[in-house]
């Protein structure tokens, strides 16, 4: 991965899985990069199939949401990334998977990594993968990980000497 500097991991808050966190600290400490955890709040259009109620009352909707993913991502950068040199944290409104890839472009990110849902037919068809439309979108490299099926970095020959607490975090994962 040359010049891999920036990491960007989309969240969702709803939920977002630690057990991708293994994988960004590791790839973050190979390469001294940085890392981005992004969420991005769904437009109230989404939400109401075009109908959006009076403008004070969505400003004061958005206001309070927005500020409510800035903290859920400083709760988790300071949890789960607290020792990484450099978190940083962005809270965005739109469409997820063009959302992600505006901000790729914007901040040139050099790798997506990614948790999937795992969801089957039905659920899939019903609410779609934010996963794969990034991996089909994306102007970068995209991991994308199964959280509850992710085998460790270190089965990829990705290393975890330098960080002691990075190995007791990836035994909480392995079964």
């Amino acid at each position: 991965m040359p010049g891999c500097s920036r990491i960007l991991v989309p969240v969702d808050l709803a939920d977002f899985s630690p057990r991708v966190v293994p994988w960004v600290k590791s790839v973050a400490e190979k390469y001294g990069a940085e890392v981005h955890l992004l969420y991005v709040e769904p437009s109230l259009r989404e939400h109401t199939a075009g109908r959006v109620p009076d403008i004070s009352v969505t400003r004061k909707f958005e206001a309070e949401a927005f500020a409510e993913a800035k903290q859920q991502l400083r709760e988790i950068a300071e949890k789960h990334l607290g020792d990484c040199p450099v978190v940083k944290t962005g809270v965005v409104a739109g469409h997820a998977a063009q959302e992600i890839a505006r901000y790729v472009r914007k901040e040139k990110i050099d790798l997506v990594i990614i948790g999937t849902h795992g969801r089957k037919a039905i659920g899939h068809l019903v609410f779609g993968s934010v996963a794969e439309e990034v991996l089909k979108t994306s102007p970068v490299p995209v991991l994308a990980l199964k959280p509850f099926r992710a085998s460790s970095p270190q089965t990829f020959g990705i290393s975890t000497e330098a960080d002691p607490s990075l190995d007791e975090e990836l035994s909480q994962y392995q079964s």
